[in-house]
């Protein structure tokens, strides 16, 4: 149940591996009379609305409150519930400069790594795409599933392969009392069908990277688990920067927090993108017939 930052499922513990501070930069933040100004139609847009027709230059993420600027990476630290055992848990997001053609929209690719006890459990490529209103759209993903060091599944979904269909992360206008809307959704035996509604406008939240004012609270559920909600906090010019929990039902009792939050370097960049290529190429292998079917990622043009 639920995404990790892209996704946000079996998250993990984060490990600071590549953040040497004399090459760190922060991350810029726009203010906010920089946000384009989108349509009321787009508060209550549904996964039902979905339409190529929608989409222009799609891979340009500007959402304010989920923007995916390349060469920004995350940092989240946490824990969560594991067999009965409370665990560090952790997740590095990092925004690449490539992009996957899906149905005729152009997604800008994000790449994650989470980790539990210092050990990688998953890593992903995520697709994202903006539409005309500023609703920031999941287009599919490509996770590899590790334990104890050793590959387990890869439970990839793209939008129209094999029954899957894409889903809002992020209306562009988030308003109380909007009705909810599928994320994402792909039949068994994949089984994602996690579904976001808008909880808190015009909150505030403090952790360790910063304090921020004006953000939104997602919860996301599951229709067959009632009584389980994951929070995520959208902060403006950020994206999110706290995962809670709600509800009795919940399983997890996962806590994250944005603690690093900053700009690439140019070599680090490259790093970047050679590791997202792999993990590309890995899932032409592994996913031949969901991942594999769709064209290779491309750098992004200025």
């Amino acid at each position: 149940m639920h995404s990790p930052l892209t996704r946000w499922s079996a998250v993990a513990v984060l490990v600071l591996a590549a953040s040497a501070c004399s090459t760190q930069t922060r991350a810029s933040r726009p203010e906010p009379d920089q946000t384009p100004q989108r349509s009321a139609s787009a508060a209550a847009v549904s996964a039902r609305d979905y339409d190529p027709s929608r989409f222009g230059d799609s891979a340009h993420v500007d959402n304010r409150w989920y923007p995916l600027r390349p060469g920004t990476r995350l940092d989240y630290r946490g824990s969560a519930l594991e067999d009965g055992k409370m665990e560090r848990h952790g997740v590095t997001v990092v925004v690449t400069d490539l992009s996957k053609v899906v149905d005729g929209v152009e997604n800008i690719v994000v790449w994650e790594r989470d980790y539990a006890e210092g050990e990688l459990t998953e890593t992903e490529l995520a697709l994202f795409a903006q539409d005309r209103d500023g609703n920031v759209w999941h287009m599919g993903e490509y996770p590899e599933e590790w334990e104890h060091g050793t590959f387990s599944k890869a439970p990839a979904w793209v939008h129209g392969v094999a029954g899957a269909s894409a889903g809002i992360t992020v209306p562009g206008t988030p308003r109380e009392g909007t009705p909810g809307y599928a994320e994402g959704y792909a039949p068994p035996p994949i089984s994602w069908a996690d579904r976001g509604r808008v909880h808190r406008t015009g909150q505030k939240t403090c952790v360790p990277e910063d304090c921020y004012g004006d953000v939104v609270v997602i919860e996301e559920f599951e229709r067959s688990v009632p009584g389980a909600f994951q929070d995520k906090y959208y902060a403006p010019g950020v994206g999110v920067v706290r995962v809670g929990w709600r509800g009795a039902n919940d399983d997890s009792k996962e806590v994250l927090e944005l603690v690093d939050f900053r700009t690439l370097t140019p070599q680090e960049m490259d790093t970047a993108r050679a590791e997202a290529r792999a993990l590309e190429d890995r899932a032409y292998r592994i996913s031949k017939d969901v991942f594999g079917t769709t064209p290779r990622a491309r750098v992004l043009a200025d």
